[in-house]
């Protein structure tokens, strides 16, 4: 995501020569303050933003300057969505678009400018930033006003925009632009309308093409903000306040429109800038698009076959169509804009770019069903969560992302207004009474307001007429071929198991892949799981030859947007994968959907077959090998006879330019299905790295323009695993098959390895693997894999720059490594291997591989035999002379190659050093270290209360873990010890996080991402959850848990910055640190992260530990913390946010020398958790995952646990050893204390001598680079973040009105006025009762608070017993997060005229990780109500998509509608829901977990308690709907359905007979868990 270049000072040396007088040399040298180039791992292209939106609209098309103010109200109101770094008054922009304001320029155009504006729509205006320097804007305006006389349109003149420069901040002021206005005349050049838009956009195109990109001025300020006949924006890099002063023109009573969209920027970096301001041209945007890249690549190979009828040739003017520096945001407005002027309507378009998810939607109309598929055969979704309001000028509209995952509200008004915005309450005066409906946006819905029609167009109503527009179904019948319906294969390859062992070799084939990968994945059908991390090293690190796709660490959604679950929300992904040619974008028709159809882009030999010799009209297959000869040379043209290259660097090179000469022959043959294939291999053939002529190919064609004219599928040996699957399709293969690893699977059934038969094994091989691969989709947000098709999602660690540029173009690559040479040589390794021509030199079995356990003659592993035995026996005997040669073994170790960090030096100057004792002492380094975040339950008992005893000991921090802690931990023991942790980590499953668990930490600690599986939940089997566990986690014995991959409400960075608010607020002593993990652009994450008011942030490793995760994400997601430390220290240096954060890392962190890289990297707090544990007994057995622990470490039963012999003491004496050595290497280089260490990179440097075969030309010269910044930058944490937690309620008025209650038990209640920007209200206060009064709170209804209004986000979050809200009037999202026993009830004001059940009167994911308390709302709730919920008791009239997912306890019933997929992953509770329409079970529900009975089976306790309920909720909000419910019992009760989960079922039943045998309380609870075990659940 580049950045608009806005550096006076960077390129200035070329601005010079144009300008001769100095006077401009002293202004200029002034502009310091600009966004920085990209610079050591800082790289502008990892920009990332979101943000809050708005829009007003009045529906009859009546203009009027309250529009306007309205809309500037909302901007404001929305500041908290907004970002602001380390200069309070510079925003990160904001802007609003509203109609052309034609009154406004009649009014002041002749007397300001000289020249009278002609009649509405006859004239189009340009807002645009010039240059500062006069001779520079001069030349800029020539341009502008040549190119429209050359489009035979007239220049009317020019309009200075009146601004107030005085109020900006500094960075903003640094970079102004000059903002002017032209004014262009129609004439006679062309028709009024789209036609005279089009030619605008030509204008548009052509200066800023000449201007920005012709290579005369790249750093120009120069950007046309709009220019259009119809639409305008007014827009910078403001704050939401300054928007209205700093253009006085939007004060002006003439200024009038009949929209306004508005938009506030929460950009990740403080650098944004004033073009990177939202609106757009036609939409603004709050979300985030992950696929950006491959959607960028796939338009730009589409360009070249447009041939569009309404641009004629003006079309050649408008390529590129989307410019390689704008953001995400600003791509998708150009790609839209093209769709739009290209003959689109703005509906259609969005249709096209943002589909619902159509391919696994039940209840689907068929029409609409055809115009997706139809659609999907010329272009891919661009995926991520996304929010986008959008307008032409005439119609104004709003959508959704297929997830949902963006807050969107409306309200319409009597006097036919709607208001849309990120929250409700954005705009003060609404009179409840004037409100007739109260709406939200649905996941894939849209919604339109027409202005000519006067009122609002549904989403069906709007669909159907837009898909009525073609016969899609009928095109769809004729053309699309489904893969199941092809003609049978001819010829099928036969196996060959007597050369498979030798084929294996020469691909690489381990033992352990056969074990560990291939085998399971054929025999469960399911992604094999490992554990423990990875200590070995990293590709370009290792003996071993490695294979290519080791080279590449997959990257992962952390905060910016979310990962999504691609198990509990299956419904909106899609695997769905067309073979063909595609047609022209801009002209359909029934040929644009001649393609081939597959479910799964994973074929097996049939299939491949059946494409190889494919004789159906439009289709044309070719085979094109992708090996090269190892003996001689010799090479012919044509894609039929190919003799191979000889083996080199140079060999493969010609290799690959001979695969692409042979493909584009084959295309002008009007081939359109490419085979590469490999299976032709021999003595004399090599293969090509399948990944390498893959992407190299999809390269060269994107390139050549011909990319959407075929299908490139490859039949290779080569891939086995989920990460060469990814990395396949990642890189542009539109299918693949695996032929070797099924023949493999194929062998091992017939060797009786394998228990299912052969098709079924292949069956579920293929299954497991494209299961993995849209699970590593699933970590990047992105739900289809059309969208993850050629997106390149990946970085590369150890690559030549050369080989990324050519054939992986645009990856990034931070760390550079091997060139082709290398990976040719690598290659010859494994052929050799195979095919030397001696028996000795071939290989007899296949390698061990020793990946993912230690094995003699194997991988390498920092912790071995010897290392685990010397770090015990030191800490075991307090040895500190053993510890020493302990840490020499892995120092030593690390120096061999073994991770990026043994790779540096210490720069020592002898003069320099200091006696040790001038070193501060072990004791305050103590205070700087953690252990883990380990949770109870991944761990015994014993192991996870020996660390927490031993952090109190030495003054450092221990942390619970994802799985909440025991109270009676909070309380030392007798003997003066303490098992409480400090930090208290707070998850995504929230297990255990009540307001009295929060209160009792000194740290709170947000998982956003863990090192060993980012993107992905954590997991506890059944078998591991015994009661104490259960207990403790708030769920039920023997029922396995699983955290959801996404925190529910964090899908932003807003999002985040709400939770660390919401957080501070339930411990206002506490601080709140965001745990992240390495991966390129890291950095600028952890920007955002500082921006939204973290006090510490922690960047971890890939290699961490953990108790159960997929061997694929252990492996290969991540990157080494050295690199995102450096990364994030250098950024947070550039943007100076460093000295308002502490920065901690961990990941293998094993000794003193570590810890001192760690520091000099600039970390100032440091983490440890596997070693802690090795000191206590791990062996490294790496079976985590499956409860055999044999030292009693990671498993729950009770029999291994007896034989932990690990204690507080180890873990004290590994501590302090680690403190002493950190000590003498401060002394060395002179240091006295941590902070004067922090970050000095200048004290180390690169190795001098590598002599390594692979690693030689290393480069990690990045890591070591120190950004330019002056002394006023802090280097380390040196103040507090304001939280501004002045300004909430409760320390404005509640705390001080609720004290009676607090200290004496005494009953108040308090009545206030609510609106949206107060957030979290109660927290604070709730949080005083738990101090006091522990987990039990206060009695039901002791402290009252009645508001009237619309509440902001978090109402009542944590709140404990005692405490009662009553809301007259709506709430935002994330209402009752984690509440603790309060109650809460939300009810319409008695004067709205809508009917309650069918207006939405709360937002998203109420109810997150509950654990007590009541609910009453009266009105519809959002998507995922309840996600997490362990105890509430919620009634509601309405739920949106995936409500109750992961419910482990409580009660929720609806008595409204329900979306779609309610109950998915739900192990516990009980739901009853009044299913009016008679289709819940068909299309609602996820039945995959859960029971259904009728109520009214259910007998009269039951049916007694739901009618008593309904009562209650009667009582509490006056709600019709439960009235009309209850007048019509018993009859009502049959439509009640009752949801139970299975598992909760299991062991109610299981408890039940334990009781009838005469057991209660907790024994009746562990007989029913050990029966459950012993059954096998």
């Amino acid at each position: 995501m580049g950045i608009f270049n806005a550096q006076f000072n960077l390129n200035a040396a070329r601005k010079w020569r144009r300008i001769k007088h100095s006077r401009h040399l002293q202004t200029n040298m002034e502009f310091t303050h600009n966004p920085p180039k990209s610079q050591g791992l800082y790289d502008p292209r990892n920009e990332h933003e979101n943000c809050g939106i708005g829009l007003i609209v009045d529906m009859k098309g009546r203009k009027s300057h309250s529009i306007v103010k309205g809309a500037l109200e909302i901007c404001v109101n929305l500041d908290h969505r907004g970002g602001c770094g380390c200069d309070p008054i510079t925003g990160d922009g904001a802007g609003i678009f509203i109609q052309l304001p034609h009154n406004f320029f009649k009014k002041v155009c002749k007397k300001e400018a000289g020249f009278e504006v002609p009649t509405e729509g006859d004239y189009g205006v340009g807002f645009v930033f010039l240059s500062k320097n006069e001779e520079e804007r001069k030349h800029e305006e020539a341009i502008i006003e040549e190119i429209v006389a050359e489009e035979g349109l007239s220049m009317l003149g020019w309009r200075d925009v009146p601004v107030r420069s005085e109020i900006l901040g500094k960075a903003s002021a640094a970079c102004e632009p000059c903002m002017r206005q032209f004014f262009v005349a129609r004439g006679d050049a062309c028709e009024a309308g789209i036609s005279f838009e089009r030619k605008l956009y030509i204008v548009r195109r052509l200066s800023t093409h000449r201007i920005r990109y012709s290579g005369e001025d790249e750093d120009a300020l120069f950007y046309i903000g709009s220019l259009s006949s119809r639409t305008m924006t007014y827009k910078g890099m403001l704050t939401t306040e300054q928007l209205e002063h700093y253009f006085p023109d939007l004060s002006d009573e003439a200024m009038d429109s009949a929209l306004a969209l508005t938009h506030s920027r929460f950009s990740t970096n403080t650098f944004p800038s004033w073009p990177r301001a939202q609106p757009f041209r036609y939409l603004c945007h709050n979300g985030e698009i992950n696929t950006v890249r491959g959607n960028e690549n796939w338009l730009y190979a589409r360009q070249m076959q447009l041939a569009s009828e309404v641009f004629g040739d003006d079309l050649k003017k408008l390529l590129p169509i989307i410019r390689e520096d704008g953001s995400d945001s600003q791509k998708f407005d150009n790609c839209l804009e093209f769709l739009v002027l290209s003959g689109r309507s703005l509906a259609h378009a969005m249709m096209m770019m943002i589909p619902e998810p159509w391919e696994r939607h039940k209840s689907m109309p068929q029409w609409k069903r055809d115009f997706y598929e139809f659609h999907a055969c010329m272009m891919e979704p661009w995926d991520g969560p996304a929010s986008m309001a959008m307008s032409d000028g005439v119609q104004v509209g709003a959508t959704l992302d297929r997830n949902g995952l963006r807050p969107s509200r409306y309200y319409v008004t009597s006097d036919d207004k709607v208001i849309l915005a990120s929250e409700v309450g954005v705009l003060e005066g609404i009179e409840p009474a004037n409100v007739i409906k109260k709406g939200r946006l649905e996941p894939g819905r849209m919604f339109l307001i027409d202005m000519k029609k006067g009122s609002i167009v549904g989403d069906e109503e709007l669909k159907e007429q837009i898909a009525a527009e073609q016969p899609y179904g009928e095109w769809l019948k004729e053309n699309l071929v489904k893969s199941d319906e092809l003609p049978r294969a001819k010829e099928v390859p036969v196996d060959d198991f007597e050369t498979l062992e030798t084929r294996q070799k020469a691909f690489g084939y381990t033992f352990e892949d056969m074990r560990f990968i291939v085998g399971p994945s054929a025999e469960a059908g399911k992604q094999p799981l490992g554990s423990m991390g990875n200590d070995a090293p990293l590709a370009v690190l290792s003996d071993q030859p490695q294979l290519l796709y080791n080279y590449f660490k997959q990257l992962f959604a952390q905060v910016t947007n979310p990962p999504i679950d691609p198990i509990r929300e299956e419904l909106v992904t899609a695997s769905i994968s067309f073979i063909g040619s595609e047609g022209d974008l801009t002209r359909p028709s029934a040929k644009s959907c001649r393609m081939i159809k597959f479910e799964s882009p994973l074929i097996d030999r049939k299939q491949l077959a059946q494409l190889r010799h494919i004789d159906l009209p439009g289709f044309k297959a070719t085979r094109l090998p992708i090996l090269f000869e190892s003996a001689t040379g010799g090479l012919e043209s044509g894609h039929n006879a190919i003799v191979d290259p000889r083996i080199s660097g140079k060999g493969l090179e010609a290799a690959l330019e001979q695969l692409f000469e042979n493909a584009d022959a084959a295309i002008r043959d009007g081939v359109n299905i490419l085979i590469l294939s490999d299976r032709k291999i021999g003595a004399k053939k090599a293969p090509i790295p399948a990944l390498l002529a893959v992407a190299g190919l999809h390269h060269h064609l994107v390139s050549q323009g011909t990319r959407t004219r075929v299908s490139i599928v490859l039949e290779s040996g080569e891939p086995r695993e989920v990460q060469h699957f990814a990395l396949l399709l990642g890189y542009g293969a539109n299918v693949i098959n695996p032929y070797l690893a099924l023949e493999t699977v194929r062998h091992l059934v017939s060797r009786g390895d394998v228990k299912v038969d052969a098709d079924q094994a292949c069956y579920n091989f293929l299954k497991a693997n494209l299961n993995g691969v849209i699970k590593t989709m699933s970590k990047m947000g992105i739900s289809t894999v059309a969208s993850y098709r050629g997106a390149q999602i990946f970085e590369a660690i150890g690559i030549n720059e050369s080989v990324v540029d050519k054939y992986f173009t645009k990856t990034a690559s931070r760390v550079e490594g091997i060139g082709l040479g290398t990976i040719a040589k690598e290659t010859m390794a494994r052929h050799d291997k195979a095919f030397a021509p001696r028996d000795d030199e071939r290989g007899d079995d296949l390698d061990p591989g020793g990946i993912y356990q230690w094995r003699a003659g194997g991988e390498r592993h920092l912790f071995n035999p010897i290392t685990i035995h010397k770090l015990q026996k030191a800490t075991r005997l307090g040895d500190f002379a053993v510890f020493k040669e302990y840490s020499q073994v892995i120092n030593n170790q690390s120096k061999e190659m073994f991770t990026l960090r043994g790779l540096m030096d210490f720069k020592i100057d002898e003069s320099k050093a200091i006696p040790i004792e001038e070193v501060e002492p072990v004791e305050a380094i103590m205070k700087r270290f953690k252990t883990g975040a380990m949770s109870y339950g991944s761990i015994s008992k014993e192991a996870h209360e020996s660390l927490a005893v031993a952090m109190n000991r030495v003054g450092g921090k221990s942390n619970t873990g994802e799985g909440g802690e025991d109270p009676d931990r909070f309380t030392p023991d007798a003997d003066g010890d303490s098992r409480r942790s400090a930090i208290k980590q707070v998850a995504s499953g929230r297990f255990g996080v009540t307001s009295n668990y929060l209160v009792n930490a000194d740290e709170i600690q947000i998982k956003i991402v863990q090192g060993a599986k980012p993107g992905e939940g954590g997991e506890l089997p059944g078998h591991k959850v015994l009661p104490q566990i259960a207990k403790t986690r708030g769920t039920t014995p023997g029922v396995g848990l699983i955290s959801p991959p996404p925190h529910h409400d964090i899908y932003s960075i807003e999002d985040l910055a709400e939770l660390i608010h919401d957080l501070k607020n339930s411990n206002i002593q506490a601080r709140v640190n965001v745990k992240l993990v390495s991966e390129v652009g890291v950095g600028t994450i952890a920007a955002g992260v500082a921006k939204a008011k973290a006090d510490g942030i922690l960047v971890s490793g890939y290699d961490g530990g953990t108790g159960a995760s997929p061997r694929s994400s252990i492996q290969h997601a991540g990157a080494p913390w050295e690199l995102g430390l450096a990364e994030t220290n250098q950024t947070l240096l550039l943007n100076d946010l460093r000295s308002r954060v502490r920065l901690e890392t961990d990941g293998q962190l094993k000794t003193g020398r570590d810890v001192a890289i760690a520091c000099l990297l600039g970390a100032e707090e440091f983490g440890f958790a596997t070693a802690p544990l090795v000191t206590l007994g791990c062996l490294m057995m790496r079976v985590c995952h499956k409860n055999t622990c044999p030292v009693g470490v990671a498993t729950q039963n009770p029999e291994l646990r007896k034989r932990f012999a690990g204690g507080a003491d180890a873990v004290v004496h590994f501590m302090h050893y680690v403190a002493e050595e950190l000590r003498e290497i401060m002394a060395q280089f002179g240091f006295r204390s941590i902070p004067e260490m922090v970050g000095r990179v200048d004290k180390l440097e690169m190795r001098a001598a590598i002599d390594h075969w692979k690693a030689k030309g290393l480069d990690y010269s990045k890591i070591l680079y120190r950004p330019d910044v002056g002394p006023e930058v802090g280097t380390y944490c040196q103040m507090d973040q304001d939280h501004l937690l002045d300004r909430s309620l409760d320390l404005t008025e509640i705390l001080k009105r609720a004290q009676p209650a607090i200290q004496e038990g005494k009953s108040v209640e308090i009545d206030l006025p609510i609106v949206n920007i107060n957030r979290v209200v109660g927290t604070i206060t709730g949080a005083d009762i738990s101090r006091k009064y522990g987990a039990e709170g206060l009695p039901e209804d002791t402290l009252k608070v009645n508001l009237t209004g619309s509440a902001g986000q978090s109402l009542g979050a944590f709140c404990p017993k005692g405490m009662t809200f009553n809301v007259i009037g709506d709430t935002n999202d994330y209402l009752g997060k984690g509440l603790s026993g309060a109650k809460i009830i939300v009810r319409p004001d008695p004067a709205s005229p809508f009917v309650a059940h069918e207006n939405i009167i709360t937002g998203n994911v109420c109810f997150y990780g509950a654990t007590k308390g009541e609910a009453y709302i009266a009105g519809m709730a959002g998507e995922r109500f309840c996600v997490r919920n362990s105890g509430v008791e919620a009634v509601v009239e309405g739920l949106g998509d995936h409500a109750l997912e992961y419910m482990t306890g409580g009660m929720v019933m609806n008595l409204g509608t329900t979306g779609r997929n309610l109950g998915a992953g739900m192990s516990g509770g009980v739901a009853y829901i009044y299913d009016e329409s008679g289709d819940f079970v068909q299309n609602r529900l996820n039945p995959d977990m859960v029971n259904v009975y009728q109520l009214i089976e259910c007998g009269d306790e039951e049916m007694n308690l739901v009618r008593a309920k309904l009562e209650k909720h009667f009582a509490l909000t006056g709600s019709k709907r439960a009235e009309s419910i209850l007048a019509d019992w018993p009859e009502t009760a049959g439509k009640f359905l009752k949801i139970l989960p299975q598992d909760y079922e299991r062991v109610l039943h299981a408890v039940k007979r334990a009781e009838e045998r005469g057991l209660a309380g907790d024994e009746a609870i562990q007989a029913a868990f050990e029966e459950n075990v012993k059954a096998g659940h």
